[in-house]
């Protein structure tokens, strides 16, 4: 098994503990709603690697009356990049071994007024150690509300830790969440960093604030807009926009490829793509 030294264990055990709680915030919502539906969790193992050394990890998945689908997973994984892969990672390119723990949520919801949502936090370690993460809002049919709110809540999060830095990680967010060949962006955005590596306690600081200002903000926002009715047009244009985030997640999403490139768990790699999607 993976030997963790106490940074990584920190922030793995943190990671676990912030999908339990938004598990069961989202269960919570669903019995709201007159629904019984839970996560099922399905433990897997690096796939080179049966005997677990390599680590593995855990993907949670509900489908229910307000989440359509919503995965939430959870992995610790170590090895060593492919060497032309390893050119790409930042503080591999000297040495090919890696360590990385995180978090990765996406929700697809049933209600077009309700927006989907991605959320990642994560550590690596190479011959560096840092910080990663980030959460958009990716509304069919945005609302001006759900929106301030939204980045209000992220503002937050960066104003917990002297490592954040709002006005710069929105930008960050806007410019990484971006179709090319679409011209449009993927949501309204929100905030994206990656590479903090200058002090362990700030940037884990405004990690773990980014996974609780999400975690207070996004139960409000479903449950604000879970109950309003809709058309089959409104339906229509939910699906439609599905198929744009389908495309920037298989084309252009840097965490779907890290993922097929260390060995990941297939399904828990792909959970991100929407349960239902057309292109006209």
């Amino acid at each position: 098994m993976i030997e963790l030294d106490a940074e990584q264990q920190r922030a793995r055990t943190w990671f676990e503990s912030l999908r339990d709680r938004i598990c069961s915030a989202f269960e919570s919502i669903e019995r709201e709603a007159g629904n019984e539906a839970t996560f099922d969790f399905t433990p897997w193992h690096r796939d080179d690697d049966p005997g677990g050394a390599g680590g593995g990890g855990v993907r949670g998945v509900m489908k229910g009356k307000v989440f359509e689908k919503v995965g939430v997973n959870v992995s610790t994984v170590g090895g060593a990049f492919n060497p032309e892969f390893a050119q790409s990672i930042h503080g591999a390119a000297e040495r090919p071994e890696f360590f990385a723990t995180g978090i990765s949520l996406v929700a697809h919801m049933a209600n077009p007024h309700v927006p989907a949502v991605h959320m990642n936090c994560r550590f690596l370690v190479t011959t560096k150690r840092w910080f990663g993460g980030g959460a958009d809002l990716n509304p069919a049919l945005p609302k001006d509300e759900d929106s301030v709110d939204f980045h209000a809540a992220m503002e937050r999060a960066c104003s917990a830790s002297s490592s954040g830095d709002y006005l710069r990680f929105k930008q960050w967010a806007d410019d990484y969440f971006w179709l090319p060949h679409r011209k449009v962006h993927r949501g309204i955005g929100g905030i994206f960093y990656d590479h903090m590596e200058t002090d362990f306690e700030a940037d884990f600081a405004l990690t773990r604030a980014l996974g609780e200002e999400f975690l207070e903000v996004y139960p409000m926002i479903v449950r604000r807009r879970m109950a309003t009715p809709f058309t089959a047009h409104e339906e229509q244009a939910l699906l439609e926009w599905r198929g744009r985030y389908a495309e920037f997640n298989l084309v252009y999403d840097r965490g779907t490829l890290f993922g097929l490139k260390t060995g990941g768990n297939i399904d828990a790699i792909l959970m991100s793509l929407p349960p239902r999607a057309v292109w006209s």
